[in-house]
């Protein structure tokens, strides 16, 4: 596993865990981390990385809006 060293002001207000989160769910909400390196990189385990997804507005499926919109549609056309 690759070692960075990233710099926060002191001023933030976020710890070690909160910025592992946000790295981690961002790079696995843009496809770059499959769940399991995503919870590895946060130094959780998957599930309770699944859980801590929501409040980081990342969804545990990556679902492209594109996708969604069209599977709403097609549910429109079979309930007529």
């Amino acid at each position: 596993m690759k070692m960075i060293n990233i710099k926060v002001p002191e001023t933030s207000e976020l710890d070690a865990m909160q910025l592992y989160m946000i790295l981690a769910s961002s790079l696995y909400e843009k496809g770059k981390l499959s769940l399991g390196q995503a919870a590895k990189t946060a130094n959780l385990s998957k599930r309770a990385f699944t859980e801590l997804l929501g409040s980081y507005n990342v969804s545990l499926f990556n679902y492209p809006a594109t996708d969604l919109a069209q599977d709403v549609a097609n549910t429109r056309e079979y309930a007529l």
